[in-house]
């Protein structure tokens, strides 16, 4: 953690927190001792080891990225895009998964990646949910993210024996150890010197985990202080395999067994009892949804690539759901996913009122601090974490610069951003980390992605080759 004092000097913009909401505030300073934010706005006339030149800058608290997946993703650039499968209600999810799995090298370059594209996008708090691979935690600490690390663990696996039916093999006491595996990768974390590590407990899906195992975790979670997440009413099929084994949607068996509560982040909880594609019996998943405190980590991109959507972001705000952004794919950049999100939500709902700006902006920043418990990120306020963005308002794409949060959501994106403070300390400079080489490691998950569509007919239920799961996008 840095000891310096710095102020950034006569920021031409600054998206200030008043306590209850962002608020524009204009050509002000914005000083941090540490890690610890001191004075946002107005002239800052205490003693200073550094000084920035803010005044074609504008400032913004960092982002919080509530669900991602950066170890896997990056690879299936290329493959995923247009990858469905009708027989399963159109999700490709469960045929990818069975049939490519990336070596470990490519992970390690895989994160490599995603944690720069996290950064150019204005991330400063990530939640990380993979598997554990040797250097995770390292390269994780090297980044200068603020991270949750959520180490996977479950009782099953998914199989494919015929295209239009999910099966699953269990392993109870391979689950068992994994969630111990799990914990000492959390504990390991939570030790790592620079302090910007936590753990979050995370058993990977509604469906591939028994009672028992999603009992402790939620129990576990809330023993030790940690956040608690999962994937639920991610898709049709897990919400009709769900009804099948329990007669339940699945937010109504996760409320049963005591896994919703305001600790819970639910990764999509798209596929509610309420949803068009849907329309189960009752309609009480967004109420129950909204009566346990738990959160929803929104990530518009995979569904809307099989042509589906939430239903819808402001109606689940209106019924009091807190709502966070991630980017579960490839890319991971969270201003191109809160675009999106917008877009998305006023098409479901006929209507252009049903999401602004100003109401996505704040569940990417407050809304994800509030999942996490953390009242001290996402706000840029005197006592928060000096977790911090900078946009240059002179990238031709930030100009005019009439409104200029609107105009990085709409236009800019991570072309505008420029400088970026986590816990106080620079870790992108003039548009480039500081601390990773997105490039070097291009070339090993290049290597990685064709060893892994090469062995896909060895994995895949049909034998076929990768290019065959997932045909160019042209004609050769």
């Amino acid at each position: 953690m840095s000891s310096e004092t710095i102020v950034i000097r006569n920021a031409a913009w600054i998206a200030a927190w008043d306590g209850s909401g962002h608020r524009y505030q204009r050509d002000g300073d914005i000083a941090f001792a540490g890690d610890t934010i001191v004075q946002v706005g107005g002239r800052y006339e205490g003693a200073a080891d550094r000084v920035v030149d803010g005044s074609r800058r504008f400032a913004m608290p960092g982002l919080v990225n509530l669900h991602a997946h950066p170890h896997t993703e990056p690879a299936y650039k290329g493959v995923r895009e247009d990858h469905g499968v009708p027989e399963m209600y159109d999700t490709g999810l469960y045929e990818r998964m069975c049939a490519f799995v990336l070596d470990a090298d490519g992970r390690r370059a895989g994160m490599e990646m995603a944690y720069a594209e996290l950064l150019l996008s204005g991330v400063t708090t990530a939640v990380d949910l993979s598997g554990p691979v040797e250097g995770w935690l390292d390269c994780a600490g090297r980044s200068g993210l603020r991270f949750y690390i959520g180490p996977y663990f479950a009782d099953a696996r998914w199989k494919i024996d015929e295209r239009r039916r999910l099966r699953f093999e269990w392993d109870e006491a391979a689950g068992r150890r994994a969630f111990e595996a799990a914990v000492r990768v959390m504990e390991e974390a939570e030790r790592h010197p620079g302090g910007r590590l936590r753990g979050i407990v995370f058993p990977g899906q509604i469906e591939t985990c028994t009672e028992s195992t999603l009992r402790d975790a939620a129990a576990f979670a809330r023993q030790t202080g940690r956040p608690l997440t999962t994937h639920i009413s991610q898709s049709k099929v897990e919400f009709h395999e769900i009804v099948r084994r329990h007669v339940k949607t699945p937010l109504e068996y996760a409320a049963d067994i005591g896994f919703l509560g305001p600790d819970a982040i639910l990764g999509h909880a798209i596929f509610i009892d309420g949803h068009p594609d849907i329309r189960w019996r009752g309609g009480a998943d967004l109420g129950r949804l909204a009566d346990s405190g738990a959160s929803v980590a929104h990530c518009p991109s995979p569904f809307a690539r099989y042509g589906q959507a939430m239903d819808h972001f402001g109606r689940y705000r209106a019924r009091g759901v807190n709502v966070g952004i991630g980017t579960d794919v490839a890319p991971h950049n969270l201003a191109e996913e809160m675009r999106l999100a917008i877009l998305l939500a006023r098409v479901m709902a006929a209507d252009y009122r049903a999401v602004d700006t100003a109401e996505m902006f704040r569940a990417a920043t407050a809304g994800g601090a509030d999942a996490l418990g953390r009242a001290d990120l996402g706000r840029l306020a005197p006592g928060a974490k000096a977790d911090i963005v900078l946009l240059d308002l002179d990238h031709p794409a930030m100009r005019p610069a009439r409104d200029p949060l609107r105009t990085f959501l709409f236009e800019a994106a991570d072309r505008a951003v420029r400088e970026v403070f986590v816990d106080g300390r620079l870790v992108v400079e003039n548009g480039r980390p500081l601390h990773l080489d997105p490039e070097g490691a291009a070339a090993q998950l290049e290597e990685s992605q064709a060893r892994m569509l090469v062995e896909a007919p060895a994995r895949d239920f049909l034998g076929r080759a990768g290019d065959d799961i997932a045909p160019h996008s042209l004609p050769f």
